[in-house]
């Protein structure tokens, strides 16, 4: 039988695609960019602030996210 898989919800698809823009601007393998989300927490970060966040733009929450990560580390 088929494993059934977990649908994502309306945060973690927004969580997903912070983490591809991420990876994309920066030039970096998708493993690279899943440890720095990680390390400095980036999906709580994404996930406590979804409401005003998910507005934005992909090039407002790529460079946020990556100043971010910048200051945690």
């Amino acid at each position: 039988m088929y494993k059934q898989i977990k649908k994502l919800d309306q945060i973690e698809h927004f969580q997903l695609f912070c983490l591809e823009s991420y990876r994309n601007s920066e030039g970096i393998t998708g493993m690279d960019a899943l440890r720095d989300f990680k390390r400095a927490e980036v999906f709580r970060f994404l996930s406590s602030g979804y409401e005003v966040l998910h507005s934005m733009g992909k090039n407002y929450l790529t460079s946020l996210i990556t100043d971010y990560i910048k200051r945690r580390k």
